[in-house]
């Protein structure tokens, strides 16, 4: 008998009908003879009605009270699966992160898991029922409720999958698989039939919004095969595993896009050893996270040093940043927040030439001008103006024809 861990979102289960439909689907693969495991999230909206309460009475709300808040969402959800199963004639039985001891650190609203004790589930698996888990949440060492960050769920389902060596981890969402870019650009995206955990790892860093980018690092170390499908309409979805076994290789597997960036730039710093560390380190000590960098030099013996963070810490960057200025007495710290960051991703750039030319010249043709590259073994990525950015995204799915199925091997 095989065992699949199945996770469904906040949008899968919205309503008492959706969760009648979840239930439905759940009884299908059990009667196919699957051994299954269930996380959920709470019901959609659910998540930002609570934090809604909890600044109305504490504005700047965070810490342990708040994931005790928050983790009540998923405690619905699954009491009310495991009623839908068992009204049906499915044993069930729910449990919240703590009762599983999904183990976790104490970093409270962001924690990670360490360990899942995993003796509970296995008993009830062995007497025959599903077991419904509630998703993005846990207990520390102290017994105090943590909660995973946002898309939580779809760790504690691979993080379960891993644990109990599951045959495959599939994640039902409200789109029918990974696409070749986000179809609402590009109307004639293609869906993924499979992806490797590098690409979607990337993907999921660079913008895609399909997997949050802890799960996709957990598959991937774990080993575990993930498939994303629809929680709404049948179909094969995408299945993300190891690049081993891939007959056909496509060059570029997707563009990926995101708006949510800022560009800032302190000019005239003086260029000696240690110029990096003295303007990254106090960005880094605000708890902010640098994502591409560009240093030029000067001819006068003084640098200019430009970076991008997530559009939410551009304000607390600048503030950091013109402090930072006055201390090495730069000459000038600007910034802009109307850009955007557009990536190409393709294990497939490892063994072939000449995929950075074919994107800059593409983005020239259309008279988009690039104001800062960043690679990597399977990625390159460039910021452009924010206006330029469906176009861009529009322009390079052409050049790279991501619409065609990708060749099968040539006879030998």
């Amino acid at each position: 008998m095989s065992l699949l861990v199945l996770k469904f979102g906040g949008t899968s289960v919205g309503s008492p009908e959706r969760i009648k439909n979840v239930a439905e689907r759940v009884l299908r693969l059990r009667g196919e003879g699957h051994a299954l495991i269930v996380v959920v999230s709470a019901m959609s909206g659910e998540t930002d009605r609570l934090l809604g309460l909890a600044r109305e009475i504490q504005p700047r709300s965070e810490g342990r009270e708040l994931d005790v808040l928050l983790s009540t969402g998923e405690q619905v959800t699954i009491a009310l699966l495991s009623m839908a199963l068992e009204s049906r004639g499915c044993p069930a039985r729910s449990y919240t992160g703590g009762q599983v001891r999904i183990l976790t650190d104490s970093m409270h609203n962001k924690a990670r898991i360490r360990s899942i004790d995993d003796v509970r589930i296995r008993g009830d698996l062995d007497a025959g029922r599903v077991v419904v888990v509630a998703g993005f949440q846990g207990v520390d060492e102290e017994g105090a409720i943590t909660t995973l960050g946002r898309g939580g769920s779809d760790t504690t389902a691979v993080a379960l999958a891993a644990a109990l060596k599951a045959d495959e981890c599939r994640i039902y969402t409200d789109v029918d698989g990974v696409y070749t870019t986000d179809p609402r650009v590009v109307q004639h995206a293609r869906r993924l039939d499979r992806i490797t955990f590098e690409e979607m790892l990337e993907m999921a860093s660079l913008g895609s919004k399909v997997l949050q980018i802890r799960s996709v690092e957990f598959a991937g170390k774990y080993n575990v095969p993930l498939r994303v499908l629809s929680s709404f309409e049948e179909g094969p979805g995408t299945l993300i595993t190891t690049e081993e076994g891939r007959v056909e290789q496509a060059l570029v597997a997707g563009i990926a896009f995101t708006q949510n960036e800022a560009q800032l730039t302190i000019q005239g710093v003086p260029d000696q050893p240690g110029v990096a560390y003295g303007i990254l380190g106090p960005i880094a000590d605000a708890n902010i996270e640098v994502d591409m960098i560009v240093q030029n030099i000067g001819g006068d013996g003084t640098t200019d040093f430009t970076f991008t963070v997530n559009r939410n810490d551009y304000e607390k960057a600048m503030e950091v940043l013109q402090k930072v200025a006055q201390g090495v007495g730069a000459r000038k710290v600007s910034g802009d927040t109307k850009i955007a960051k557009i990536s190409v991703v393709g294990v497939g750039m490892r063994s072939h030439a000449g995929i950075a030319s074919r994107m800059f010249k593409a983005l020239a043709k259309e008279s988009i001008n690039i104001r800062m590259i960043s690679t990597s073994e399977i990625k390159i990525s460039v910021v452009v103006d924010e206006k330029y950015m469906e176009l861009g995204v529009r322009t390079l799915h052409d050049t790279f024809e991501l619409e065609r199925e990708p060749a099968g091997p040539s006879a030998s």
